[in-house]
């Protein structure tokens, strides 16, 4: 999974979630000022993504395009540098 396509960060439009797609099937979500407010696994089966949390929630999502991610009511958008949110 080193060069899956998906794999970056992905953000709401005002920046308080942060959504770190790692490229080992791994996930860093930050909300607000906290960084690591969730850390997981992932799959990605097409344009769907399966999300489980290290305590065991799950939740999922679906990449409409190369740029958006919808998930559990909301909307991220890729971003090149993890730091722009």
């Amino acid at each position: 999974m080193t060069d899956h396509p998906y794999a970056g960060m992905w953000v709401t439009a005002d920046g308080r979630i942060r959504h770190e797609l790692l490229a080992e099937g791994r996930y860093v979500e930050a909300r607000g000022s906290r960084e690591r407010a969730y850390t997981g696994r992932y799959t990605v089966t097409g344009t769907h993504i399966d999300y489980v949390d290290d305590s065991g929630f799950s939740a999922d999502g679906d990449f409409v395009d190369a740029n958006t991610l919808h998930h559990a009511g909301m909307v991220l958008t890729r971003r090149a540098d993890r730091r722009t949110a």
